[in-house]
């Protein structure tokens, strides 16, 4: 009695959806309305930035300079520059000097030093033609500086001067502006192309309008469940491309497995309102687990201490919860009023016809006579070259990822022309010491004359150019390094590890900080921490797909199938962001490396999709064995019956996933990219080729599992069928 309760959930799940519809569908509303009004003013509310570790021998220093000297650095940097005329002339000198006497008079700033009061060399271009400030703001956080500058960028203008803005806190705004752009840009682009591709999956209006409308409802809701998290945590302002990239996905994704089932089981003769709960237990049981499992991939990110990556976790992991639960309420309530009406506004499509005699066609046959079964025979008749074959080729996609270099974030993630990037990029180019941002050493306990002939110690390091007394008060002394190269070059990494390792004067505590310390931090913190967040996504899938499957080794193989389509993409993402293959096609700087936090959010969301298409097809699958016990038989009409749906989810997420790639922001492009790659080798190479020759080489032992494992899988697991309904 206790069995026949727990397979009836999902049953039961669904009666009670079609009985409580309209409030259903009134809650559905509710959240759109708040979604659209409240949940959008994250957009303007989020902090940039978080790629630090709190924790990290840099962060440390940054907060004891603050505390023993006061700020130090710039939150903006305000480069003049005429091509006519040299920077100490009058045309150029009155209308600079002037305006930066007028900022320091503002309330936002706390201190500005440029070359005309403080003589320094390294604020004068080689040629003389441009100069720049150095300007703090009088604010706390992110949130604070931002406001402060926006207040302020106005009055950074010199008049008849040529003005251009950088530094740390414009560079964050502009990606903030950005983010904003590129969102705007792909909802623009993909979502005429989705409604045209649902139409032809459908084939009428009424069906392939409604993921969409379960696809903004999951944006929407997601930005609600972030704000209110922002509320008490930071969440940075990236999070919200991976809430509209994963929330429109997976809502698509489970709306199109829900809707497909729903007519499945109209055509096959039953009233709509007794149809829902068989779809909840079928379709409804699938998005579940998927829905669990991509969640707690997305999870795992929260163990990182950098806001970005915490960030990025937090608002997917919304995005899928919701588009689920948006799955497994407002749906079914929608397709209950809808009934046989899903079906309404047929387009007449070129050769609808004769694909809809050919599927009748195989319907008389039955699901295994169709294309994906003979696929799936063909390959399970050939299983060992076909596998063979199959991994040649993701072993060549994968082949780059050998040669991965890591290196940190800069402003070339930016659009070219974007003032922040060009800002630096001039600061590198035309002036003296090559970069603003220097490795700061701060030297507590011991009296400047120490820490001066410290200071001689620190200037004989490799790749270091000079050394310079940044600032002093009482026995804290703080040093400046200037380096070859960019701060995430290896030169400047070096360096930071050979400056930690010197011993400091007697007594004395050093730290190093600074932007390449913060760099090398980054990576040391990742390191550390990726095993860890690999095996929480490892034990969430096998836990939870042991519990829908009953299998040890399916699990297990799941997990392999997931890294083998995910090395490829990996492997084609080196290969052309690190390696600058299409940059000009695809409109991007290659740096020669890859930014560490950009493959782990990868790893991270496709993992969850991966595992995403695999329980779509297994639940099928699992199906027609418990049916017939006929293992060939069970793959084969498995993949009849997802095959189609899995490469038009496929296609669709796709389609999501261009017009993130089209964004100016580069690791975003690289995020898409890759998607792109992954699901692309997914859906067609790994579920299509590998997974039916792995199960047809695996035979029986594709269910086995121990016998207390299998006994605690009948007590406690979550498999279901349409009969049990």
């Amino acid at each position: 009695m206790t069995r026949t309760r727990r397979t009836a959930m999902f049953g039961w799940w669904g009666t009670a959806v079609v009985r409580f519809r309209w409030a259903v569908l009134g809650a559905g509303l509710a959240l759109v309305v708040v979604g659209a009004t409240w949940g959008t003013g994250l957009l303007g509310s989020l902090t940039g930035g978080g790629f630090d570790d709190p924790a990290s021998e840099s962060s440390r220093a940054q907060q004891r300079i603050v505390a023993e000297l006061g700020e130090q650095g710039a939150d903006v940097l305000v480069l003049y520059s005429s091509e006519s005329t040299t920077v100490d002339q009058p045309a150029v000198r009155g209308p600079v000097t002037a305006t930066l006497e007028r900022l320091r008079q503002r309330p936002e700033v706390a201190g500005v030093v440029d070359w005309y009061q403080s003589g320094s060399p390294a604020l004068l271009s080689t040629d003389r033609h441009a100069t720049y400030a150095l300007v703090r703001l009088r604010a706390d956080g992110d949130d604070g500086r931002t406001a402060a500058y926006e207040r302020l960028r106005p009055a950074l203008e010199a008049p008849g001067v040529r003005t251009q803005i950088g530094g740390n806190v414009p560079f964050l705004v502009t990606a903030n502006e950005q983010t904003t752009e590129d969102i705007t840009r792909a909802e623009t682009l993909s979502l005429p192309v989705l409604l045209v591709l649902l139409i032809l999956i459908f084939g009428g209006l009424v069906a392939a309008a409604t993921p969409l409308l379960i696809g903004g409802l999951a944006i929407l809701g997601a930005f609600v469940a972030v704000r209110l998290l922002h509320l008490v945590t930071d969440v940075s302002v990236f999070a919200v491309n991976i809430i509209t990239l994963i929330g429109l996905g997976m809502a698509i994704d489970y709306a199109l497995f829900v809707v497909s089932r729903f007519r499945e089981e109209l055509a096959a003769g039953y009233d709509p309102h007794d149809a829902i709960p068989r779809v909840m237990a079928t379709a409804g049981r699938t998005v579940l687990i998927s829905g669990l499992t991509i969640a707690l991939a997305l999870a795992s990110l929260l163990i990182f201490p950098q806001v970005f990556l915490r960030s990025m976790g937090l608002g997917g992991v919304a995005a899928v919860l919701v588009a689920m639960l948006a799955a497994l309420t407002v749906l079914p309530a929608l397709l209950a009023v809808l009934g046989l009406r899903i079906n309404a506004l047929r387009v007449p499509l070129p050769g609808a016809r004769r694909r809809a005699a050919a599927r009748a066609t195989a319907s008389e046959a039955g699901a295994a006579g169709g294309g994906w079964a003979r696929l799936a025979r063909s390959v399970m008749r050939r299983p060992l070259p076909y596998l063979v074959g199959v991994l040649v080729v993701l072993a060549v996609l994968a082949a780059p990822f050998l040669g991965i270099k890591f290196g940190g974030f800069d402003e070339r993630v930016l659009p070219a022309d974007a003032q922040p990037r060009v800002v630096t990029e001039r600061i590198g180019a035309e002036f003296p010491g090559g970069n603003a941002n220097p490795i700061y050493v701060l030297v507590s306990g011991t009296p400047i004359a120490s820490a001066q002939s410290f200071a001689d110690q620190v200037g004989r390091v490799a790749g270091v150019t000079g050394v310079t007394v940044a600032g002093n008060r009482g026995e804290h002394t703080l040093l400046a390094v200037t380096y070859q190269g960019k701060p995430n070059d290896e030169t400047a990494q070096r360096a930071v590890r050979e400056l930690r390792r010197l011993p400091g004067p007697a007594g004395a505590e050093v730290l190093v900080g600074g932007r390449p310390a913060v760099d090398a931090d980054l990576l040391h913190s990742l390191g550390t921490r990726l095993p860890w967040m690999a095996a929480i996504m490892a034990a969430a899938t096998l836990v939870l797909l042991f519990l829908a499957f009953g299998s040890v080794v399916l699990p297990i193989k799941a997990v392999v199938m997931n890294l083998v389509s995910i090395g490829a993409s990996f492997g084609v993402v080196v290969w052309i962001f690190q390696d600058g293959h299409l940059a000009d096609w695809l409109h991007f700087t290659p740096t020669g490396f890859i930014e560490p936090s950009n493959p782990i959010l990868m790893l991270a969301v496709l993992f969850g999709l991966a595992t995403d298409y695999e329980v779509f097809l297994l639940s099928r699958v699992r199906e027609e064995w418990d049916r017939t016990g006929d293992n060939t038989a069970a793959v084969a009409t498995g993949l009849q019956h997802t095959g189609r749906i899995i490469t038009a989810a496929g296609l669709l997420l796709v389609v999501v996933v261009a017009g993130f790639a089209t964004g100016g922001t580069t690791f975003i492009k690289l995020i898409g990219v890759g998607m792109i790659v992954a699901i692309v080798v997914d859906a067609t190479l790994v579920r299509a080729l590998l997974v039916p020759a792995t199960m047809r080489l695996l035979g029986r032992w594709n269910w086995w599992a121990p016998a207390p494992l299998a006994r605690l899988h009948r007590r406690f697991g979550l498999r279901e069928s349409a009969e049990q309904a």
